[in-house]
């Protein structure tokens, strides 16, 4: 879905075509140009050929059915991935790709083997949300959050995901309380969207509690240490006023020891922090902490007042971990 060419093929036209062909695209989840009867018949032919609404995706469901993963393909035939979770009290969360592959090389991310191919343009990033608005569409229901935690760093394509973020809020009509960005540690991206008249959340993926091992996972830290980056989301919190939620990967043998969790509990210890315990997606080199190991961790963190929240792995039938499904079909 290309928005530039959307807009240039619209010169010319009244101002109002512009609102009805978002109108077609937002609300009425059209994925045909026929769909928008308020287009004329001329116009509606020249759209469905230069500025197609079809989304080449493959659908991967879990047999947890609280997950179900797209494989969706680009017009220059490269490959991004998107996740739903379906959760009991009937949200639907979307997680979005910001880029093809991802240039970070973290040791624990599928993503990072493709190494990267390019930052996704706005309509690229809004189809996958919009893949999984059309099904649930259907059914009558609707996605209610958007995460920015796929494929690639998106505080390294920022100005694009920013972008999309106001099209979700404004024309999709998600609440930027419902939209996260998930960050690696990249500050500068952070410091920008400290300034933005925006209430969307952050997140920061930490998955180690001292510069050495942090280093080791996510080559990231050499540029931005773990001193730096606290830095920087105390003065995004003081800006704000609003929570930061740190990102925890429960890895076996690797972060997952009392050791490291009372050195977390130092860098935790702040009203505004909160630490997201996720179980680990098995990849071909590491493995998740066992459940006694998670308990034991999150215990440590809860006795010493940090807020501690949990997230259990989903769709591993499916290779849900970012990065996983793109490696397997990688051409």
């Amino acid at each position: 879905m290309n928005f530039e060419k959307l807009y240039k093929i619209l010169e010319g036209q009244p101002k109002y075509r512009a609102q009805q062909a978002k109108d077609a695209i937002f609300k009425k989840l059209a994925s045909n140009w026929s769909e928008a009867s308020n287009l004329s018949k001329e116009l509606k032919e020249k759209l469905n050929k230069e500025c197609p609404l079809e989304i080449d995706g493959q659908i991967f469901a879990s047999r947890d059915t609280k997950t179900t993963k797209a494989l969706i393909t680009l017009s220059d035939g490269l490959q991004i991935e998107t996740v739903m979770l379906s959760h009991k009290d009937g949200r639907h969360t979307v997680c979005v790709s910001t880029q093809v592959g991802c240039s970070l090389a973290c040791a624990f991310c599928a993503t990072g083997k493709l190494g990267l191919k390019r930052s996704l343009e706005v309509g690229e990033m809004l189809e996958q949300v919009l893949f999984f608005s059309r099904i649930l569409n259907t059914e009558g229901k609707r996605v209610s959050n958007v995460v920015f935690m796929g494929m690639g760093e998106p505080f390294l394509n920022y100005d694009k995901t920013l972008k999309t973020i106001h099209y979700l809020n404004e024309d999709l009509v998600i609440g930027a309380r419902h939209i996260s960005i998930s960050t690696s540690g990249v500050i500068d991206g952070i410091n920008k969207l400290a300034n933005e008249k925006m209430q969307v959340n952050l997140a920061v993926s930490l998955h180690a509690p001292n510069d050495a091992l942090r280093s080791e996972l996510m080559p990231i830290n050499k540029r931005f240490p773990l001193a730096d980056l606290i830095k920087a989301v105390d003065k995004y919190i003081v800006k704000t006023g609003r929570r930061v939620m740190f990102e925890y990967l429960m890895i076996k043998g690797v972060n997952d020891s009392p050791a490291q969790a009372k050195q977390l509990v130092e860098l935790m210890q702040k009203p505004l922090y909160m630490v997201n315990i996720i179980a680990y997606n098995p990849t071909d080199v590491f493995l998740p902490s066992d459940k006694q190991a998670i308990e034991k961790f999150i215990n440590i963190l809860e006795q010493a007042g940090v807020a501690v929240t949990q997230r259990y792995s989903f769709g591993q039938d499916i290779d849900a971990a970012c990065g996983q499904l793109a490696n397997k079909n990688k051409k």
